[in-house]
């Protein structure tokens, strides 16, 4: 399954008790889309999220932040592992 990274540039008001309840909320949904949120990075300053995501493709993973919480990544991009 494809591997994302999402980018929201700047979400008011981030907290880590934010972030964290929000990629909670996505575990709770994601399965409805196929898709499996595996990790998130944030900086409470600029208000930046990563999430890093497999999915079938980038409007499944959308959806589910959609569905979950609201909070729709700016940017998703398609990424690969390295070694």
């Amino acid at each position: 399954m494809p591997l994302y990274m999402d980018v929201h540039h700047k979400v008011d008001g981030l907290t880590a008790d934010a972030v964290h309840g929000a990629h909670q909320r996505d575990l709770e949904v994601q399965e409805k889309y196929g898709v499996r949120y595996e990790r998130y990075w944030f900086d409470e300053a600029s208000g930046k999220v990563f999430c890093l995501v497999h999915a079938p493709d980038a409007e499944s993973a959308a959806a589910v932040h959609r569905e979950a919480h609201g909070l729709v990544a700016d940017e998703i991009t398609e990424v690969h592992e390295g070694s």
